[in-house]
């Protein structure tokens, strides 16, 4: 059935109107991050040294789409060295208070700061002398006065053409949640081997495995000596299928590699030549406790699709072969 004028029309103009409200939505909630930013003061820094201080876990709560933001934040703390749980503003005052401890810092979010679920929360939190950190826009409102530090966001317009729908308010506390993560994270000086351990699965955990996990070794080691006869050498690199095979001295320390370009480059004396004759020194090679993101970083910097695995002080005692990666051993792996 062919289109008519009018649909056309009424095409077009739900595209342009679609395009256009998107556009205003993503503007209003940058507008809203801007304030957020200029806002972080002493309030925001007091904040940060309360969570750091904090021996026992993070507890966050909230209620509706603060429940939902919550959520977010307690997996980022989790995620990067602070401990954290998500308790249910109405569950708490059902026996859920009990998950909350001594050595616990309290964050609770509403974005009016009038949340009556919220109440009991606060009072048992006084009872007990737990620390608590507000997150609101309701800078005179019951929760500013009773956290220990009110983190106010600033006035911002929502999203929404009838500023119901939380939407810019709900963004800066997202924002406002990895900004306090991110800072406690550095301060901490959690690392990227951190990372690793908390994040052995998914592509976080590929990207930080180390070159020791993912390389080949052992007898599928492409390796010759130095006076190895090239035919020699191109039978092991056939064998082992890699393209490559490293050269080793009278020590046994890696001090060269073959590679199919060396072949090509040197094809008039095949026949004649060793490997010594033919390598590549002082080859592109890394440390066995290389992170997987970062060795890939190398094998495209190097333009080379196949390296050498060698010892971590292979700087003060020498390379020596552990292993070897190939470009395809990353894409394998979901990297690339």
């Amino acid at each position: 059935m062919s289109q008519t004028a009018a649909e056309a029309a009424n095409l077009d103009e739900i595209e342009e109107t679609a395009r256009a409200r998107g556009r205003d939505v993503v503007a209003t909630e940058i507008a809203g991050l801007r304030a957020l930013e200029e806002s972080l003061g002493d309030a925001f820094i007091a904040a940060v040294k309360l969570l750091l201080g904090c021996q026992g876990r993070v507890i966050v709560s909230g209620l509706g789409k603060s429940g939902h933001v919550a959520h977010k934040i307690v997996a980022t703390l989790s995620s990067t060295g602070s401990p954290a749980i998500f308790v249910h503003a109405t569950e708490a005052a059902h026996g859920d208070l009990g998950m909350i401890g001594r050595d616990d810092v309290v964050v609770l979010i509403s974005n009016s700061g009038e949340t009556s679920d919220l109440v009991p929360v606060m009072q048992h939190l006084h009872r007990l002398r737990i620390p608590m950190i507000g997150i609101t826009s309701g800078a005179e409102s019951t929760l500013s006065r009773n956290a220990t530090v009110a983190l106010v966001l600033p006035k911002a317009q929502e999203a929404c053409r009838h500023a119901i729908a939380p939407t810019t308010s709900t963004t800066m506390t997202l924002a406002l949640g990895d900004a306090l993560a991110m800072a406690v994270m550095d301060l901490r000086g959690f690392s990227r081997d951190d990372f690793a351990m908390l994040h052995p699965g998914g592509s976080i955990g590929l990207r930080l495995m180390k070159m020791g996990e993912i390389m080949h070794k052992g007898e599928r080691l492409p390796m010759v000596d130095l006076d190895t006869p090239m035919e020699d050498v191109i039978v092991e690199m056939t064998s082992k299928t890699f393209g490559i095979a490293g050269v080793r001295d009278e020590d046994g320390l890696l001090c060269g590699v073959v590679t199919d370009g060396d072949l090509r480059r040197n094809f008039g004396r095949i026949t004649t030549a060793t490997a010594k004759d033919v390598m590549t020194e002082k080859p592109t090679v890394i440390p066995a406790s290389t992170l997987a993101e970062d060795a890939l970083r190398v094998l495209h910097r190097s333009k080379v699709t196949a390296m050498f695995v060698v010892n971590d002080d292979h700087a003060e005692a020498g390379m020596r072969a552990e292993g070897l990666v190939n470009v395809h051993d990353f894409l394998r792996l979901g990297l690339s």
